[in-house]
């Protein structure tokens, strides 16, 4: 605790540049961060989220230095930040604090498979309910700040697509949905939507 500094994560806040040396893991407590992967020619896609069930520096905790993704704050909110030279120290210390982050790291890539498959094999509309119930399980109450722009870069999609299969979850009566901001009214409904692309995996943290 002495090394951490409670910190705000404001909006697009760059967390880890790609192939830069990670300087500091954050812990948020509120808000959400997207593991995003780009491609020549500027394509991106989200392959991770993190919210108050975990923490940014992946690479860190697996012995590295840098990350070939980019890290930035998606839903702005606090947290804790930590250089990560003390995290190291630390975690040289303690064989307890080293198997919760690799048993963090090990869930985080899981959800990074899962997300792969789920992109791979299910519709559009699928693909977001199944990503806001994942922010919604990182989140107080049920209304998301968000933009069409961050939901295309965060499925892979192109933003007309994001649109459309938004309108038809609002027309399905499970969002309500207005500039910047996104209402869950019928978990339920969008569960039973994803057809198990959200599933056990998703909500093992959460219940």
């Amino acid at each position: 605790m002495p090394s951490m500094q409670h910190v705000q994560l404001n909006l697009k806040a760059q967390l880890e540049i790609p192939y830069q040396p990670i300087e500091h893991v954050y812990f948020p407590e509120v808000g959400i961060a997207s593991v995003v992967a780009s491609m020549t020619g500027g394509r991106q896609s989200e392959v991770g989220i993190i919210g108050f069930d975990g923490m940014t520096g992946i690479a860190v905790i697996l012995g590295q230095d840098s990350s070939p993704n980019e890290t930035y704050v998606q839903v702005a909110g606090n947290g804790w930040c930590l250089p990560v030279e003390n995290l190291r120290s630390e975690v040289a210390k303690s064989q307890s604090l080293r198997a919760s982050l690799l048993r963090y790291a090990h869930d985080f890539l899981v959800q990074s498979s899962r997300t792969a498959l789920v992109n791979g094999h299910s519709k559009i509309e699928e693909r977001l309910a199944r990503w806001l119930l994942m922010v919604h399980d990182r989140t107080e109450g049920n209304t998301i700040q968000l933009t069409h722009e961050f939901l295309a870069t965060m499925l892979g999609a192109r933003r007309p697509g994001v649109t459309t299969a938004l309108q038809m979850l609002e027309y399905r009566g499970l969002v309500h949905a207005k500039r910047g901001e996104i209402t869950i009214v019928d978990r339920a409904g969008m569960i039973k939507l994803t057809h198990g692309a959200y599933g056990d995996e998703e909500q093992r943290h959460f219940g």
